[in-house]
């Protein structure tokens, strides 16, 4: 359970997060919406450890992000809307470099990268440096390091965009069967239609400020969801 308890994230006199609460529950693919500089970065990477924020906290299973980072960013995975990787690396090393950090067994992890680089079609890209790579192939990368260590928790940051229909296609199915473990998606996104669909539960963010959350039927109700976020955004 992802718990976010009134967190405030100031950027000099910017309000870049205003007072945000609320729960994203295991099994629930949770979506988060809001136009360019809403404040929906800010909130991921804060989530993930990488911001500090100035009041609030956030709960990872009960702990906390700031007294507790390292617990916490153990049962997570977390995928960035630009996948700056190490250039210079092979592939397969920086995977494996992501698999040691989260101290995987050798056999699984080789397990799971074998499945996940014959699903998105680039098992015989792993040897090639990540410099050689479109932003697609290394948003499969990311994807594949993050999927790797079999998390309890997947976050991502637009993770669509940049990638070829049926890797998105794939990434929903991941998804799908990820919940039915009980694990938790949240990830934000502008394609409103396939955020829809997929998903549970939805924030929707503008300037900062939490406009609404809740399940999905009840807040876009006899709606689309690009109807009712178009008219929360004016």
């Amino acid at each position: 359970m992802i718990e976010i308890k009134n967190v405030t994230k100031k950027y000099g006199n910017k309000v870049a997060l205003k007072d945000i609460s609320f729960d994203v529950n295991d099994g629930e693919i949770f979506a988060f919406i809001g136009h360019n500089g809403a404040g929906k970065t800010t909130l991921i990477k804060s989530i993930v450890g990488i911001h500090d924020f100035d009041n609030g906290d956030i709960l990872i299973n009960g702990k906390s992000i700031k007294n507790n980072a390292i617990e916490c960013k153990k049962e997570m995975a977390y995928v960035p809307d630009n996948p700056e990787l190490y250039e210079g690396m092979k592939a397969i090393d920086f995977i494996n470099f992501i698999c040691d950090m989260y101290e995987v067994p050798q056999n699984i992890r080789e397990k799971n990268i074998t499945k996940y680089a014959k699903l998105f079609e680039i098992e015989d890209n792993l040897n090639d440096t990540i410099d050689s790579f479109s932003h697609g192939m290394k948003q499969k990368i990311a994807i594949i390091a993050a999927l790797s260590h079999d998390p309890k928790i997947l976050i991502m940051d637009e993770p669509f965009v940049g990638l070829d229909p049926k890797a998105v296609f794939d990434i929903k199915e991941i998804m799908k069967e990820m919940i039915k473990d009980g694990k938790i998606i949240f990830f934000s996104t502008h394609i409103l239609d396939v955020a829809e669909k997929l998903c549970s539960r939805v924030a929707i963010i503008k300037k900062g400020e939490l406009l609404k959350v809740g399940n999905m039927k009840e807040v876009k109700g006899d709606k689309s969801l690009e109807k009712v976020f178009l008219d929360l955004e004016g």
